[in-house]
């Protein structure tokens, strides 16, 4: 009796594997879907999901069967291919995740097909063809060129604006199909570009648009010959030559470049700023503590920095359509803070906000590596702070113990700036001593990795107070000038070492003299 009972034990245990294996190939797309998918995209595909509330853009609306990145004409359906690449890649500039390396092969293309169901416009008998869009044109200065006359040709600018930042005359009324604000892209951030960033995924946006936003697509026009297909890939190559040719890398320091005999640039316009490359930083939303923040403007800031032992200036430039407060921008804002902050119960949004900068710094120097905690830090280690608003034309130092302790000097201070806002871009120049007579204020050491991290607003994209975007520490190491000895000791070095030389032919002729 035990063996047939041992052998039905074993007979169960071998069939489990089996029902499982049956089970995922027919509702692996669901599973992977509720896992993964429905938290933002909602169990039901309506791009409803409980933390769809906090994302600009919204969630895809799976039942609209409208895909952005496609390689199938305007207003078709993708292609299985194009909606498996969707998941690999995700969707830079947004919400959405690349799943190429979270998901299995055979969850992805279980995920593909179950998405069909959540649509009636996905037929059984109709595969979706692709549109032939030939090879990349070759690229020159005169292609660039090109491209750019026939950006303004087709009026890419009234949206985009004239530097491609996003900026054009458009924007502040830009929605997408559900009556959402939809942001024109900065077309000099091809690393956030929604489906890919190289020139070929560049001219297939122009061709197809991204259904569902304000972006159209161009293939009428190119029917109509209104525009050549050279033309029109003469375009893709300008708009890809508005970004770096490599995405920029995360370096951890900033070198501030050390200039003897020489003032420190106190203007955006010294062109002494264009000697040295800016350094990168990425900024995020403040989602830590509430009033949280999930739709910053600004997603980074590029920093230089010069110093001539006696005085340091530091360059933070950042891509920003307006100048806030501004008056064609506030139907924007109230449409953004009315999406955005009920789920927070932060600022009504209402009033003028200007745009803001703020650079952190230890109060004092930390012992190693550490560094204070990077909101504004606490009460056993301080921060210094330096403040800009657009709103105003000065700069204020002060210091932080905590989100919401910052207190700003009055009278004394010892910081100069400058702001200019054009052509979709902010570029703010702060000035002071490397060492003042202020206690308060930190001493810039040469030679010392001082840490350093940012905070930047929009006010006109709803942003204030706690809602914003920032970064993490950085550092700011100041050049320390080449000791005399570096150029003295080589010199010095082949004088002995001629002499010695000399020194010793002459011993040796000598005792050759000897010998004789």
């Amino acid at each position: 009796m035990d063996t047939i009972r041992i052998m039905l034990l074993v007979l169960t245990v071998m069939t489990i594997p089996l029902r499982l294996d049956a089970l995922q190939e027919d509702d692996l797309g669901k599973v992977t879907y509720d896992r993964w998918c429905s938290e933002c995209h909602g169990v039901d595909g309506s791009g409803n999901g409980s933390a769809a509330g906090f994302m600009l853009p919204r969630p895809r609306n799976f039942t609209l069967a409208q895909y952005q990145i496609r390689t199938t004409a305007s207003g078709d359906l993708p292609t299985d291919q194009n909606m498996l690449d969707a998941i690999n890649n995700g969707a830079p500039g947004t919400a959405m995740p690349a799943w190429d390396d979270l998901l299995s092969e055979p969850e992805k293309q279980a995920l593909v097909q179950y998405l069909k169901t959540f649509s009636r416009f996905f037929p059984d008998d109709e595969v979706p063809q692709s549109l032939d869009f030939g090879g990349s044109t070759r690229t020159s200065e005169e292609v660039v060129a090109e491209g750019r006359r026939q950006y303004e040709a087709i009026e890419c600018w009234k949206c985009h604006g004239d530097q491609g930042r996003g900026d054009g005359e458009s924007s502040p009324t830009l929605v997408d199909d559900t009556g959402f604000p939809a942001a024109a892209a900065d077309l000099t951030e091809n690393w956030f570009f929604n489906g890919g960033d190289d020139v070929e995924d560049i001219y297939r946006a122009i061709r197809t648009g991204l259904d569902g936003t304000p972006m159209p697509n161009f293939s009428d026009v190119l029917d109509a010959g209104v525009i050549t297909e050279e033309e029109l890939w003469a375009v893709a190559h300008y708009v890809r030559s508005l970004s770096p040719e490599e995405v920029p890398g995360i370096s951890e320091v900033v070198q501030a470049r050390l200039i003897e005999d020489l003032d420190v640039p106190r203007s955006v316009a010294d062109e002494i700023w264009n000697e040295t490359e800016g350094v990168y930083i990425p900024l995020v939303g403040q989602i830590i503590v509430q009033p949280r923040w999930f739709n910053p403007r600004v997603d980074g800031v590029w920093v230089k920095a010069f110093h001539n032992g006696e005085d340091i200036s530091v360059m933070v430039r950042w891509s920003d359509p307006n100048n806030s407060p501004d008056q064609a921008w506030s139907d924007w804002k109230s449409q953004v803070v009315t999406t955005m902050e009920p789920k927070e119960g932060g600022d009504t949004g209402i009033g003028a906000s200007p745009d803001q900068l703020v650079v952190q710094f230890p109060m004092q120097m930390p012992e190693g590596m550490e560094r204070p905690y990077f909101l504004k830090g606490d009460s056993r280690r301080p921060v210094y702070l330096w403040e800009w608003k657009s709103d105003r034309q000065t700069a204020l130092e002060g210091e932080a113990r905590g989100v919401g302790t910052e207190s700003f000097q009055a009278e004394g201070q010892d910081l100069s700036v400058e702001g200019v806002h054009k052509d979709g871009q902010w570029q703010v120049v702060f000035t002071r001593p490397l060492l003042t007579e202020d206690e308060n204020d930190l001493d810039f050491i040469t030679g010392e990795a001082i840490p350093m991290s940012f905070f930047a607003w929009d006010g006109d994209n709803g942003e204030s107070g706690n809602q914003g975007a920032l970064s993490s520490w950085y550092f700011l190491m100041l050049e320390e000038a080449t000791p005399t000895a570096v150029y003295v000791a080589p010199p010095l070095a082949m004088l002995l070492a001629g002499a010695l030389g000399l020194l010793m032919v002459r011993n040796a002729q000598k005792r050759e003299k000897e010998n004789i």
